[in-house]
């Protein structure tokens, strides 16, 4: 018996012991923490706003976009690796230019296409952030695929599947039309024992024998009253849905000067969309990107694009000689978004502050070949917004006061927009 016990205890060591070694060589297989990376939080977050600002128009971590994947890049480059990338990032050409083999190979190899200099990015901050930020996500791994659903103010999915709505009428018809047979035949069944019946009066076997005549129904006043009325009701309603789609712009689509696809450059590529609306972030307005946005890219990818030569032209590029004149004009972008001048609406306000996604307003971007108003932009769509918006305090001091008189007004009920004056006037109409 002592034996067996013995026996039963070693196993479980040795069992536990092959456990704990398995783990840890299991926690070692994946990519570690190179060493002079931070891994600090606020260094990686800092990297993320960094890089998306800056480098997604041509770099994916997990992906090779324009430029290489930048998973482990850290390890592939030449030593030593940190300040050699803080060169290169600073200024791609110098090092190409000095005859680093690494850097002219890899100049070779994506066609020799110029990478932006960013000679203000310090080594210490901008560069140290971007790292950090490049190797969280080399450790994390790339992200698995996700159906994305735009979510609207109120929390639930923004545009619904017409499917459903489709398959609950046909239902509601087939019941209909079923509950009209079944009336149909409890009249023949009753009809027909009535007639059975010999105690029935004069005047009731006249109902039972009288015959339904569809020519003097269709002609009798009563007929002619429902159908005037529900011409006179759809006529109001008409008129009143009319009225309230006055100035409302919603899935308008105009056509372009120059045929340009958020599918290809927001979804395929994932460029962030603060890299083209540089204001989005910081100002009242997104504004349209120009053409030197443009350029960082199209000066050397699909130059011979009937589209790209539209933007050559606007101004004024030779790519033959790499050369720019002087006869210039600008692209006549058509505006999608129109909110009425005696509205005021801040896109930093309710991005950077409020936390909020594109999406939120502008449905699926990533996915409009050619970009539509998605929402209504209507004064009741923006205050059922408010209605059902949580502020976003965490972090932002100017909400402190603001917290603690909701929580003595309204308990544990999350604070929403309408709760710090999203409902005034004067918010939007100055």
């Amino acid at each position: 018996m002592m034996k067996v016990k013995i026996k039963s205890l070693t196993f479980l060591l040795l069992f536990s012991l092959f456990s704990v070694c398995h783990i840890a060589v299991a926690q070692e297989d994946g990519p570690q923490p190179f060493e002079g990376i931070s891994t600090d939080p606020a260094m990686i977050s800092a990297g993320e706003s960094l890089f998306k600002a800056n480098c997604t128009s041509c770099h994916n971590v997990h992906k090779k976009v324009i430029g290489p994947a930048l998973a482990g890049v850290y390890e592939r480059v030449p030593e030593p690796q940190i300040e050699w990338l803080g060169k290169f990032i600073q200024n791609s050409t110098k090092v190409i230019q000095g005859g680093d083999e690494y850097a002219v190979n890899l100049y070779e190899e994506y066609n020799k296409t110029q990478m932006t200099s960013f000679a203000g990015f310090k080594p210490d901050k901008e560069i140290a952030q971007l790292l950090a930020y490049i190797q969280d996500q080399t450790i994390k791994g790339p992200p698995p695929e996700e159906v994305i659903e735009v979510k609207g103010p109120d929390g639930v999915t923004a545009q619904a599947d017409n499917s459903y709505i489709t398959i609950v009428l046909g239902i509601l018809i087939i019941v209909l039309l079923l509950i009209l047979i079944v009336l149909g035949l409890m009249v023949n069944v009753m009809t027909k024992v009535l007639k059975e019946r010999d105690d029935l009066e004069e005047a009731d076997v006249e109902v039972v024998n009288q015959k339904f005549d569809l020519g003097k129904f269709l002609r009798s006043n009563g007929v002619a009253g429902i159908l005037v009325f529900i011409i006179v009701a759809l006529g109001m309603k008409a008129g009143i849905d009319g009225l309230f789609t006055v100035g409302v712009q919603q899935n308008y689509q105009p056509r372009q000067p120059i045929n340009f696809s958020h599918k290809i450059h927001a979804g395929q590529y994932e460029i962030d969309c603060q890299y083209c609306h540089t204001g989005v972030r910081k100002a009242k307005s997104a504004n349209i990107p120009s053409a030197n946005i443009c350029m960082n890219c199209h000066s050397a990818i699909k130059t011979e694009s009937a589209e790209i030569q539209k933007i050559y032209k606007a101004i004024d590029y030779d790519p033959e000689t790499l050369t720019y004149g002087t006869n210039t004009k600008p692209i006549e972008w058509v505006r999608v978004h129109n909110l009425p001048d005696l509205a005021y609406f801040n896109h930093s306000q309710h991005v950077q502050v409020g936390g909020l996604e594109c999406e939120t307003c502008h449905g699926p971007i990533k996915e409009m070949e050619v970009v539509y108003q998605y929402s209504p932009l209507t004064m009741g769509w923006c205050i059922n917004c408010h209605r059902e918006t949580n502020v976003n305090s965490k972090g932002n001091a100017y909400y402190t006061n603001l917290v603690e008189l909701h929580k003595e007004s309204k308990g544990k009920q999350p604070m929403k927009v309408e709760d710090i004056g999203g409902l005034e006037c004067s918010k939007c109409h100055y």
